[in-house]
């Protein structure tokens, strides 16, 4: 069995300002807005980062999930770690394992081809961990919240090309990698001192809070083609923090 990030997902206190700085900065353009998201009294969109998405959703309504994780967090931030695994089987299958270690399913249910699975961010304390299924088993292509298909003639490489990594801050990284990595089947290996779960295509980092906001997704490595554009867009923008950083929607953009 396998996991691939397809998506990493922020959540805003407004949406349309976090999609123009992700917009202007990086180069990158909407492909999709999702209708389904308004039953959580939300809205968002996607950007598609190389054949990944990032997404963003904001609250439309008092009393949201999202609303009051906003609140918690001190802002903006990032909010899931969204995959894709090949079949229905290997999908309860970590459903399985994720019970054994005494995580919750926060949200499942089935769409045309299409089966989700959110694991609870409490049980997991940084992050919604989603692991969903699609009939076709493509990776690179057909997406369910990306609208299926469609969205690759939105994909704009110029200045950013993947994500290579999501940076999960919490109180104790070596025993929250240790849960991750159980739910995933995975090994937990040190780089750097940090502990770090390897998926199919990309890392989770784990590492201590450092900024006062409490445990949550605080980065994500990406992978970029011309750094000096996304530096000056940046600045620009007030979300130039070094020439290896910039700060979009309350989350720390590693430039790798």
């Amino acid at each position: 069995m396998s996991i691939h990030l397809r998506q990493i997902a922020l959540v805003a206190s407004k949406l349309a300002p976090s999609i123009d700085d992700l917009s202007a900065i990086f180069g990158i353009e909407s492909c999709y807005i999702d209708p389904a998201v308004g039953q959580w009294g939300l809205e968002n969109t996607l950007l598609p980062v190389g054949r990944k998405f990032l997404e963003v959703v904001a609250p439309v309504k008092d009393g949201t999930a999202a609303g009051r994780y906003i609140e918690r967090r001190k802002g903006d931030g990032g909010y899931m770690v969204i995959c894709q695994t090949e079949s229905r089987e290997s999908q309860l299958g970590y459903r399985e394992r994720a019970a054994s270690v005494g995580v919750r399913v926060a949200y499942e249910g089935e769409h045309d081809d299409f089966s989700i699975m959110q694991l609870h961010p409490r049980d997991l304390e940084a992050a919604f961990f989603e692991i969903d299924f699609d009939a076709e088993s493509d990776f690179e292509g057909r997406w369910g919240p990306a609208g299926g298909t469609g969205w690759e003639e939105h994909i704009r490489t110029e200045r950013v090309r993947d994500f290579a990594g999501v940076e999960l801050q919490c109180t104790d990284p070596a025993a929250l990698a240790e849960k991750w990595a159980s739910v995933g089947e995975l090994p937990v290996e040190s780089v750097d001192g940090q502990p770090v779960v390897r998926l199919r295509n990309a890392n989770l980092r784990f590492v201590p809070v450092s900024d006062g906001r409490g445990p949550g997704l605080g980065g994500v490595d990406l992978v970029v083609n011309d750094r000096e554009a996304i530096l000056r867009e940046a600045k620009d923008r007030g979300r130039y923090v070094s020439d290896e950083r910039v700060d979009v929607c309350g989350t720390r953009f590693y430039l790798i």
